[in-house]
């Protein structure tokens, strides 16, 4: 096994005609010293990063293609940096741009209503390279991802439904003919608290549990849904165990922080429901979507798509049931987060394992 073979950064490449025609074929030398390498996505900046149309509604078909759906007009961005190695038209694809890699991969970017670019050029990761063409009156990019001139499952590169890049390690063997992509999961940047990720108990024997909310970046939450108002707050009459979130059917569902997927389906009155397990010490719950992007296991980054709003379960209006838990325990999520303002609460908050909450004073 050996690292990707890393192509030289010229400002143009060169590739054979045979290259400049044919979509799929084999990359020189990808697997000349070895029959598999390794691509480290954990370490890959955001602007090393694009999701082909950020705001169209990706589907993933036949497993190797993904349906990415949006209006006319739209601009196809290049998902990472690298060399145009084909920009032609093609009777089964229209007009097509394949982008060789220096991961390794192959992107290509079909239907197109105009290339921007022509082979040989460097582009960078969210350049615009083509303009949204589509089929039978639809408007969409034809996207898939190739290695050795073969496509691979996108699933296992990107969260397709959530347009986000998979924070892990990809190992990639050829057999024969055939491509096997296996890959590993990031383990945590960091842990705020000695916690690990495979247990609910923050207070590890003690008493009193503090979370200085300070000390959370601007890059490590997010709020669950954009543009929204809370149309049910927390307690009450009806002893209600966290708030309800409406913005719109359709509206994507957000992770509130970094953390480990520890249940993602139906569960009883909270319909299509996902719990989040986070190093800081908390659990947050998001119900009542109409799909689910995560499963069990699956690690994700705060801001990641994880859901669509719905109305599984008791609902009687498509809305998000949000919760925040210490120890299996719902607090009143206001304390975490400012509903109006969409932003992190200041100071520091003070658990005990009575199930009591306090807002410390400075």
């Amino acid at each position: 096994m050996s690292l990707v073979p890393m192509l030289s950064l010229h400002a143009k490449e060169e590739f054979t005609p045979l290259e400049q025609q044919q979509i799929s074929i084999e990359t020189p030398g990808l697997f000349a010293r070895s029959n598999s390498f390794q691509v480290d996505f954990t370490q890959l900046a955001k602007e090393e990063y694009s999701f082909p149309l950020p705001v169209g509604k990706a589907l993933t078909v036949n497993g190797s293609d993904v349906e990415i759906e949006t209006v006319k007009g739209d601009a196809v961005k290049a998902m990472f940096d690298g060399w145009v190695r084909l920009s032609r038209n093609t009777p089964a694809h229209g007009n097509v741009v394949v982008i060789r890699h220096h991961n390794g991969l192959e992107t290509v970017y079909a239907l197109n209503a105009q290339n921007l670019v022509k082979s040989g050029d460097r582009v960078k990761a969210g350049q615009t390279i083509a303009i949204v063409g589509g089929n039978d009156g639809k408007a969409y990019c034809l996207f898939s991802i190739m290695v050795d001139g073969k496509k691979i499952n996108p699933n296992t590169i990107l969260n397709v439904n959530g347009h986000t890049l998979r924070k892990q390690t990809v190992l990639i063997k050829k057999f024969g003919e055939r491509i096997e992509v296996k890959t590993s999961r990031q383990k945590p940047e960091k842990e705020n608290i000695t916690m690990r990720l495979d247990t609910n108990d923050p207070f590890q024997g003690k008493s009193v549990f503090r979370l200085n909310l300070d000390e959370i970046t601007a890059s490590e939450w997010f709020y669950p849904l954009e543009n929204s108002k809370v149309i049910s707050g927390y307690g009450g009459k009806r002893r209600h165990a966290g708030v309800d979130i409406k913005n719109g059917p359709g509206t994507k569902v957000y992770a509130a922080f970094d953390g480990l997927v520890v249940q993602s389906g139906v569960f009883s009155g909270y319909g299509k429901c996902i719990t989040l397990r986070h190093s800081n010490g908390l659990e947050t719950r998001y119900s009542h979507n109409s799909k689910n992007f995560v499963n069990v296991g699956d690690k994700v980054k705060a801001g990641e798509v994880i859901g669509i709003v719905g109305r599984t379960g008791r609902a009687t209006t498509e809305h998000l049931h949000f919760e925040t838990r210490i120890a299996g325990r719902a607090f009143d999520p206001s304390y975490v987060f400012d509903h109006a303002k969409h932003c992190l609460q200041k100071g520091t908050l003070q658990f005990k394992k009575n199930g009591s909450v306090a807002r410390l004073k400075k």
